[in-house]
C-alpha cells in the first residue's frame, strides 16, 4: 500500500497520538494501515502526546493492542520532558503535584521532594500540573496556595480539552485555568505548543525531512512552528476549526498546515474508494 504525494515527500513524521492516532483508545479511520504503510515505505515515525497519565511504555502497550508495532524509543511523552526539564534545573526542591502517579513519579524520579500528603504542601517551591481524571477541590485549594507564595507554577500543556469518543472533555488547561484565576499568577507549559517534544522527537529520529500531524492549531502545528517543521492538520479530535481560523492559518505563532484532511487515513493513504472517510 502507498502513501500519498504530499507524504512521500518526507523522511520521517512526528504523529500527534490524542486525536490523532487514536481517540479514547480506539483508532481513527484507517490510522493502524496508515502507518503500516508509511513504514512499508521506509518513513521513520515518532508518537508524541502532551497527555500525562500514562508513561511511554503504557503508551507502547496501547499502539500494540490496536495493531501498530511500537517500542519505548518511538514515544515521547510531556512527562518524560517534565521530569528532564525538573532534574536539570530544580533538583532538590520541593514540590505539590496534581496528576497520577505515572507524574508523581516523574517528578520524584527528578530529585523533587514531593509534599503531596504533607501539612507543608501549600508551602512546596514548586507546583508541577499534569492531566487526571481524580482532581479535588484540596487539589486546586493547595496548588492556588503555594504558588500566592511564591511557589513556580509548570504545567504539561494548557489543552482545554482532550478527545473522547462522546466529545471533548475537560484538559489540564481547564484545571490550569482555575489555578491560575485563584493565584494571579500564570503557569509555564512543558509540552505542546512549546517545542520541546518535537525537539526530542527529532533527536530520536535523526536527520532527514520531517512533518508532524496533529489536530490542534494551537498546540501541534503551533509547536511544530517553534521548532521549524512542516505540519499537517486532521480534523478526527477537537471540534473542527472555524473557517476563520483556517483562513488565518495557524491559529497561533504563524503555525501554517502544509494540508487539512479529515483524519489521518485520509492524510496518508488518499481517499478512499473516492470519497473521504
Amino acid at each position: 500500500m502507498g502513501v500519498s504525494p504530499l507524504v512521500s515527500g518526507y523522511d520521517q513524521l512526528i504523529l500527534d497520538l490524542d486525536g490523532c492516532v487514536w481517540i479514547g483508545g480506539e483508532p481513527t479511520p484507517r490510522a493502524v494501515e496508515a502507518i503500516a504503510a508509511l513504514r512499508g515505505a521506509g518513513k521513520r515515525i515518532a508518537f508524541v502526546t502532551n497527555n500525562s497519565r500514562l508513561s511511554g511504555e503504557d503508551y507502547v502497550r496501547d499502539l500494540w493492542g490496536i495493531g501498530v508495532q511500537a517500542s519505548a524509543g518511538d514515544v515521547v511523552t510531556v512527562g518524560g520532558a517534565m521530569q528532564h526539564l525538573l532534574a536539570e534545573t530544580r533538583r532538590g526542591r520541593t514540590a505539590f503535584v496534581i496528576g497520577t502517579e505515572v507524574m508523581l513519579r516523574h517528578v520524584a524520579d527528578a530529585g523533587l521532594k514531593v509534599l503531596n500528603g504533607t501539612d507543608l504542601a501549600s508551602r512546596s517551591e514548586i507546583v508541577v500540573l499534569g492531566g487526571t481524571d481524580e482532581l479535588t477541590y484540596d487539589d486546586l485549594r493547595i496548588a492556588s496556595l503555594a504558588v500566592r507564595r511564591g511557589a513556580d507554577l509548570l504545567a504539561t500543556s494548557r489543552d482545554p480539552t482532550f478527545p473522547k469518543p462522546d466529545g471533548p472533555w475537560p484538559g489540564t488547561g481547564a484545571i490550569l485555568a482555575a489555578i491560575e484565576a485563584a493565584s494571579g499568577r500564570t503557569g509555564a507549559i512543558v509540552g505542546k505548543p512549546q517545542p520541546q517534544l518535537m525537539l526530542t522527537a527529532l533527536d530520536r529520529l535523526g536527520e532527514g525531512r520531517t512533518l508532524v500531524v496533529g489536530d490542534r492549531l494551537d498546540a501541534d502545528i503551533a509547536a511544530a512552528a517553534k521548532a521549524g517543521l512542516d505540519a499537517a492538520l486532521v480534523l478526527t479530535g477537537t471540534d473542527p476549526p472555524t473557517e476563520a481560523e483556517l483562513g488565518e492559518l495557524g491559529g497561533q505563532d504563524g503555525a501554517r498546515p502544509v494540508a487539512v484532511a479529515p483524519n489521518l487515513g485520509t492524510l496518508v493513504l488518499g481517499e478512499e474508494n473516492g470519497a473521504g472517510s
